[in-house]
């Protein structure tokens, strides 16, 4: 269900939120007593009341002459009142779940609104798998924001997506009600190679006066990030080091310090805030990327601040970086982002502002949350035939798909690996020498050496591309996932080609998610039917089957933080330094494909 004042515009009521601040009319909801964390000021305000009416905000200060026969008061006791918390940059469908069963799992954590980047199932479905997440985020209690994807497919020669979205798509989307701008302008050597189809895609939004997001992955130490600015992008969740993040911020760039299941970046990049003490209006604190077992077992937004508090933030400064830093970036500043009147009373009572302890989350004057517990229900969404049968090979996979040929009769190859680290986006390459075996070139699990493989799963054209991967620690069997970012293809590590060609084939007979496999058998499987990339499931059932893989992996040989995340990154040819796609592999440096085996 939706919130009965959850779309109430200001100019609807505005006259009888006079009223109530004059004490002529009742109040719907007075909260009293409570600690005020203004973020207009950076202030805690003791004592202070706060009424409500037709879902937004009449009074801040006492309220007292607000209360009716019928008004219903909460007594905050002295537990701190926050504006709810906004994610600025969030791929919902990395949650495994649907907007529905994302809504339902962070609201507890005092998330209230978020500005998704649809960009995955748009990569699978084009236009209509945006209008379907975009549409279903109007019926749930979150405040649901759609930036358009920009890069669909991300690296337009390097890989092959289920769609394409072109300037005339963008001027559509941008349309819509409640799409406030550009998702993550991926493609930085396009913006700064004045691609004409980039800065069309970008041009459609700056002539629609609406926001770019940015993504830049490279170091932001000389004139690149300064073009990169003057294309008209406005912010970036990449950066990883403390320098990086101190040039953007110079540079009058938002920047969103990420903390999700696999990027852990906010222990680095606060210490340009920390350390320089310089003004945080531009800081953002996003999510990005978040698991379904990481949201049940730590949080949301509420771990993303009490982890930047953790590394020596003031807590009103990391508060006002998901609450009216976020909002004034996609400019919804006039309706949300701090407690005052006229304005959504998107509000979260706090008990421990240091450990960012959430007690009781309200939407629009709608009591939502208590303890950590969801307390309205949503019904579960109807997706179409077409987004839940998505995997399209051109035929099943066989164990001599998988079999890469050594190019001369020696008994070594030097080839090229890519080498992935612990909580890292980053790859590097790596260069190995490994044994020939029967005119093959293997995977060796006893040197940590796996073999990688992409299909693409959109056109039935049998379009695939071999490598090699390290870092993974695999000891036997293989993994599946048509998670694969961007363009979401059917992606399999493994250490042996017959339990990489049954992975595979799994995925398919389930319409798509994760599985591995060991010595012809299932070990754990999860099940994402929709676009491949999402469960219509609770976000529980979900987690449970996500643990049962995460138990698998390791019964595999893996013990990385986030598997999963670190995996489904391995497509992604936009961040440096070595992908692998369904065309081949890809040196993302100078943004080309590059040869698996190389010459003696």
């Amino acid at each position: 269900m939706s919130l009965p004042y959850k779309e109430t515009k200001l100019h609807e009521v505005s006259q009888h939120l006079v009223d109530v601040a004059m004490g002529r009319k009742p109040a719907d909801l007075v909260i009293r007593n409570a600690s005020l964390v203004n973020v207009h000021t950076a202030e805690i305000i003791p004592r202070t009341d706060v009424a409500i009416a037709f879902g937004r905000i009449a009074l801040v200060g006492q309220a007292k002459h607000t209360i009716g026969d019928n008004t219903v008061v909460i007594d905050a006791d002295g537990a701190y009142l926050t504006p709810g918390f906004l994610d600025g940059h969030i791929h919902v469908e990395s949650s495994m779940v649907t907007v529905t069963g994302f809504a339902q799992a962070v609201i507890p954590f005092g998330t209230t609104g978020i500005f998704m980047d649809p960009h995955e199932i748009a990569n699978v479905l084009g236009v209509e798998g945006i209008r379907l997440m975009h549409e279903e985020g109007k019926n749930v209690p979150l405040r649901v924001f759609t930036t358009v994807p920009s890069c669909v497919p991300a690296a337009p020669g390097m890989e092959d997506a289920g769609a394409k979205l072109g300037p005339e798509d963008i001027r559509e989307v941008l349309t819509w009600d409640g799409v406030v701008g550009l998702g993550e302008m991926m493609n930085y050597p396009g913006v700064l190679a004045n691609n004409t189809d980039v800065q069309a895609i970008i041009k459609e939004t700056l002539a629609a006066n609406k926001v770019v997001t940015g993504h830049f992955a490279m170091p932001a130490t000389d004139h690149h990030l300064q073009a990169y600015l003057a294309a008209g992008i406005t912010s970036c969740h990449e950066s990883v080091t403390k320098e990086d993040t101190l040039a953007k911020l110079r540079s009058g760039m938002y920047t969103m310090l990420r903390e999700g299941s696999a990027w852990h970046d906010v222990k680095e990049t606060i210490r340009a805030v920390t350390e320089h003490q310089i003004d945080t209006s531009f800081c953002l604190l996003c999510s990005d990327d978040t698991h379904p077992e990481t949201i049940l077992s730590r949080g949301h937004l509420n771990y993303v601040v009490k982890r930047a508090i953790e590394e020596g933030l003031n807590p009103i400064r990391a508060i006002q970086m998901v609450t009216i830093n976020t909002a004034r970036y996609f400019r919804c500043d006039g309706d949300l982002g701090s407690i005052a009147p006229g304005k959504y009373a998107d509000l979260l009572l706090i008990s421990d502002l240091t450990r960012v302890t959430v007690d009781n989350v309200i939407i629009a004057g709608t009591i939502v949350a208590e303890n950590g517990k969801i307390l309205i229900k949503t019904s579960t969404p109807q997706y179409p035939d077409f987004a839940r049968k998505s995997l399209r090979l051109a035929k099943p996979l066989q164990t001599k798909d998988f079999h890469i040929s050594a190019p001369q009769s020696k008994g070594t190859a030097k080839v090229r690996v890519i080498q992935i680290e612990e909580a890292q986006v980053t790859t590097h390459e790596q260069i190995r020498t490994v044994p020939i075996r029967d005119g093959l070139i293997c995977a060796d699990p006893t040197t940590d050496l796996a073999k990688i493989a992409v299909f693409d799963r959109h056109h039935e054209n049998g379009s695939y591309a071999l490598g090699f991967v390290t870092g993974f620690g695999f000891t036997h069997g293989a993994v599946a996932s048509t998670v694969a970012h961007d363009s979401h293809n059917l992606l399999i590590v493994g250490t042996n080609d017959e339990d990489m060609a049954l992975a595979g084939n799994v995925l398919v007979e389930q319409g798509g998610g994760m599985v591995a496999v060991a010595d012809g058998k299932v070990l754990a499987l999860v099940s994402l039917p929709v676009a491949g990339l999402m469960s219509d499931r609770p976000v529980e059932e979900v987690a449970a089957a996500v643990a049962k893989l995460s138990k698998a992996w390791k019964e595999l040989g893996c013990s990385l933080l986030s598997p999963f995340m670190t995996m489904a990154m391995l497509s992604l040819p936009v961040i440096p330094s070595l992908r692998l796609t369904n065309r081949g592999l890809v040196n993302v440096n100078n943004f080309s494909i590059t040869n698996l085996i190389l010459d003696e």
